[in-house]
């Protein structure tokens, strides 16, 4: 039997992670702690989204929940803290991410200072908003509707445990360090599966929440940052391109799988909860 041996939300995209031990699985992701997961964003001046790809350093700024503010912490800077309350009326400008655009809330000038200084770049922080609707794409859904807030593709990122200890297998045999989970940015990490059944699997049947895997995670150079300092070391993806290439993503590298919530919206997930996992053949 499958186990859901870790969950983790990312309150801001691309920073670093929160892990919880239980979290509600809606239909456009993880909500623990009365946020949701990517529910905050960088962006440039411009809209544009922002990331680790870019700018690596935004791996060491953790968002944390503390009574009812996201409280957000970096190296040299005093804490940021967030109101969870949104303001009404808030000042709103239209982001970009990816081939989206999305009518968010800017969360002002004081935090745009904060993350400028820890990123030395000029940038604002923006949330998504309650009412706004980000539906995903159905090409890999057959038809089912999914949304998503800032998450680059699908609300949930799965990949099984087994699948980076034989990554890692790998790694050593190659000379090279091994890699820890937090490399890869799952949502949901599961144990009891062979390695990368998680590819094959056609859904997970968590207590009535059924997680359906949909699509490969295509990967960017992200794995190569250490997300405790944010400092790139050597791309993983030469040594993962022997094996994880996907054809039918035209030889992208692919991770873990992104996956919709196909039933059971609204339940709650475990850390230690069994899943019934049914393969696609």
């Amino acid at each position: 039997m499958a186990t859901l041996s870790r969950l983790i939300l990312y309150p801001i995209k691309s920073c670093a992670a929160m892990p919880v031990p239980e979290a509600l699985a809606t239909v456009s992701g993880l909500v623990a702690r009365g946020i949701h997961d990517r529910e905050w964003m960088l962006v440039s001046d411009e809209g544009r989204f922002l990331t680790q790809r870019e700018l690596p350093r935004m791996a060491t700024i953790v968002p944390r929940v503390e009574d009812d503010a996201l409280v957000v912490a970096a190296p040299g800077m005093p804490s940021l803290r967030l109101p969870l309350a949104a303001r009404a009326p808030a000042p709103t400008m239209r982001v970009q991410i990816w081939d989206d655009l999305v009518e968010a809330i800017d969360c002002g000038a004081a935090s745009a200072a904060w993350f400028g200084r820890i990123l030395d770049t000029r940038c604002r922080l923006v949330r998504f908003k309650p009412d706004a609707a980000r539906p995903t794409s159905e090409k890999w859904t057959a038809g089912a509707p999914s949304s998503a807030r800032f998450a680059d593709a699908y609300p949930l990122l799965l990949i099984g445990a087994a699948s980076l200890d034989d990554i890692n297998a790998r790694m050593r045999a190659a000379g090279r360090a091994p890699l820890p989970m937090d490399r890869f940015r799952p949502n949901l990490v599961v144990d009891g599966l062979a390695p990368f059944d998680e590819d094959y699997t056609a859904s997970f049947d968590a207590g009535g929440i059924v997680i359906r895997p949909v699509k490969p995670c295509a990967r960017c150079p992200i794995p190569a940052i250490d997300q405790a300092t944010g400092i790139r070391g050597p791309d993983p993806l030469d040594i993962l391109h022997t094996w994880r290439s996907k054809a039918i993503l035209d030889g992208a590298v692919c991770v873990g799988m992104n996956c919709i919530v196909a039933g059971g919206a609204g339940g709650v997930l475990r850390v230690g909860q069994e899943l019934a996992a049914s393969l696609s053949f």
